[in-house]
């Protein structure tokens, strides 16, 4: 089995990226409530960029690895 390795510009850009609309708009995705999170999978996520980016904060979230994002905000620009 091959592993892939993440896509380091997809992670930059991802550490950067607000929410752009709803009860949350302006958060960084990162920092969205894990319920709501969890919400939108139970929905769907949008078949573009942002739910990429949203599957992504659900997988990170649901391993523990919020703090990988928030170091990768810190430490490198878009």
């Amino acid at each position: 089995m091959e592993l892939q390795q993440p896509d380091k510009t997809f992670l930059i850009q991802l550490a950067h990226t607000k929410m752009p609309f709803g009860k949350y708009k302006d958060r960084y995705l990162i920092d969205l409530p894990e319920y709501y999170i969890v919400w939108f999978h139970g929905q769907g996520f949008p078949k573009n960029k942002l739910g990429t980016m949203l599957e992504t904060v659900y997988t990170l979230k649901l391993n523990g690895l919020e703090d990988l994002v928030r170091t990768i905000h810190k430490n490198f620009k878009p």
